[in-house]
């Protein structure tokens, strides 16, 4: 039994929050491909300006958008290990807490009904899976909410099909429109229940922009979905052109024979993600 301590995750939260300034590598590089193949004017001024805006907020330490989200972590602990010193829910929002302040990131949290902000943006959302082995891993996804309110799922009937998937994703992003801050990426989530393809949905999101699934079907459904998606012409931050979306990532999961679930959860332009193994 491997034992880790509250204190370690706290630091190692504190840690990762710092993403809230920077882009993704593998989102910096996806839209500067975008830029290189788009023809559009007023598509390319504004993904210009994202890109100086990426490479100042990086340099300067500043937050890459003023909405640096909820804070969203997927844990992986390993059967063998024990957390000593506290919980495991405490210390990342320990974490969060600390992270947030020294870097000046917007705390958003607040309580849905009454509107009070907790004033340190905790609580966090923690999603745990339990694997084997003595390994405690943790992914950051500050998830900003002009994207999250995109958030769609689809209850569909099985005589939907695979083309009903298809087009349910595609009409998820054509009524988003310019709202989450295009281009975006599309985590889509196929099965389960409802929560379960929520949940399936955003985790697509820590996959490098523009991995394929490897599974051929999923892979095959993303770039469907990808063309359908551009040829909306709804564009960088909604001016037109080329790219409204650099990837589709689609993950699915069993369902029952009564339905099939969709869920779609798109990414803004401002990929942030962060990974440590403790």
């Amino acid at each position: 039994m491997r034992e880790i301590t509250a204190t370690d995750i706290t630091e190692a939260v504190r840690t990762l929050v710092k993403a809230c300034g920077r882009l993704t590598p593998s989102g910096k590089k996806a839209l500067a491909a975008c830029l290189a193949r788009e023809r559009s004017d007023a598509a390319r001024f504004a993904l210009s300006t994202l890109l100086e805006n990426a490479e100042t907020a990086e340099r300067e330490g500043l937050a890459l958008c003023q909405d640096t989200g909820m804070a969203v972590f997927y844990v992986a602990l390993g059967q063998d290990v024990h957390i000593t010193g506290g919980l495991l829910n405490d210390a990342i929002n320990e974490g969060v807490r600390k992270g947030y302040a020294e870097c000046g990131w917007r705390a958003s949290v607040l309580d849905p009904l009454t509107r009070v902000n907790t004033k340190d943006n905790t609580p966090a959302i923690v999603h745990i899976e339990l694997t084997e082995g003595d390994g405690l891993s943790l992914d950051f996804l500050p998830k900003g909410f002009g994207s999250e309110n995109m958030t769609r799922l689809f209850m569909l009937t099985p005589s939907a099909g695979i083309l009903g998937v298809e087009d349910s994703i595609v009409e998820a992003v054509r009524l988003a429109g310019a709202n989450p801050c295009p281009p975006v990426v599309v985590g889509v989530g196929i099965g389960g229940t409802a929560e379960k393809a929520m949940e399936t949905a955003k985790r697509q999101l820590l996959r490098p922009v523009g991995e394929p699934s490897p599974d051929p079907e999923l892979a095959a459904l993303e770039q469907r979905c990808l063309d359908r998606i551009n040829a909306l012409g709804i564009g960088a931050q909604g001016f037109g052109g080329d790219t409204t979306a650099l990837a589709v990532h689609c993950g699915k999961f069993p369902t029952h024979i009564a339905s099939l679930p969709v869920a779609v959860n798109v990414q803004c332009n401002a990929m942030r993600h962060s990974h440590i193994d403790l």
